[in-house]
């Protein structure tokens, strides 16, 4: 017969005192972690993958997920295709800049509504938040009659403008992340700093600010991939002669012919994936450089992404 201290301890190794602390439950936990963690990753490491491949490897029933030979002909072939240096920094520039600015100006929409104890504060809160609501197609035609009469269309002004004056991309999550973030820090600060002296742009600049850097990280990651991604705007706004790198993998068919002189029919899942490797790896570095701050910004927010 068994000791009991012996099965007991043998009880607490794989069960523990919760069952997330023993062997099992740990199995279990890491099991479905790696589950998910792969449903995640296949469609990354599948594109990396087929990136690679030559055309016999293409075309190759036997080989799947390791190519007979490395072959980074395809990315040279798609950075031509899609100008990439170039179109590079014209997407930064209606993406990294759109989203620093809509990413202050809603801040300081978030501290107001927050601090300010004004009539009608909750209406105006209530007004931008229906914004979210109204699908952007139905005011798509008069922006765009708008920003003609100014002469902005076909420049970067036309996604530039908007988000400087709060009307980027969601612009009214944004208010609303802020909003939370500013209104749950302590009124003593504030009065503490007023006793001292200070004027409402220094206590939002010296103490709002730094108390919500994980929101401005939030804000700001999101504004730029929802900006990075877009592409109905951009085709609307931008004309015919400005492309992002969005816009440009929307046409490779037709700019593949045009760059390499070569038949769209000479275009293969291979060059295609790397193609879209090349377009999605701006948006992984972003995120791998700021995903602690990433992920305490939504634990405090409680704000999830799309």
């Amino acid at each position: 017969m068994m000791n009991p201290n012996v099965k007991q301890k043998i009880k607490h190794f794989l069960i523990g005192k919760n069952p997330s602390e023993g062997f099992i439950g740990r199995i279990v936990t890491y099991g479905l972690l790696i589950i998910i963690g792969f449903v995640y990753l296949y469609p990354l490491i599948k594109m990396f993958v087929y990136s690679i491949k030559d055309l016999e490897d293409l075309v190759n029933p036997t080989v799947d997920w390791i190519p007979t030979k490395l072959y980074l002909e395809n990315y040279r072939t798609s950075w031509i295709v899609l100008n990439y240096g170039k179109t590079l920094m014209f997407s930064l520039l209606v993406t990294l800049v759109p989203a620093v600015l809509q990413t202050i100006t809603t801040s300081l929409t978030g501290y107001a509504l927050a601090k300010f104890k004004v009539k009608g504060r909750i209406i105006v809160f209530a007004l931008i938040l229906i914004t979210y609501l109204v699908p952007s197609q139905i005011y798509m035609i008069p922006k765009f009659v708008l920003f003609d009469k100014f002469n902005i269309l076909a420049s970067a002004w036309a996604i530039i403008l908007p988000a400087t004056f709060g009307q980027g991309l969601s612009s009214a999550i944004f208010v609303l992340i802020f909003y939370q973030f500013f209104r749950m820090q302590p009124v003593a600060l504030d009065e503490s700093a007023e006793i001292d002296g200070a004027n409402q742009f220094q206590i939002f600049y010296k103490i709002g600010v730094p108390l919500a850097l994980p929101a401005y990280l939030t804000s700001f990651l999101f504004s730029f991939v929802w900006y990075w991604n877009e592409t109905y705007i951009s085709s609307l706004f931008l004309g015919e002669n400005l492309y992002t790198l969005q816009l440009r993998l929307f046409n490779f068919q037709s700019q593949f012919n045009l760059a390499t002189g070569l038949s769209q029919q000479a275009v293969n899942e291979a060059i295609k994936y790397s193609a879209t490797i090349l377009i999605i790896l701006p948006v992984l570095v972003v995120y791998i450089i700021m995903q602690k701050w990433f992920v305490e910004g939504i634990d405090r927010t409680g704000v999830t992404g799309e």
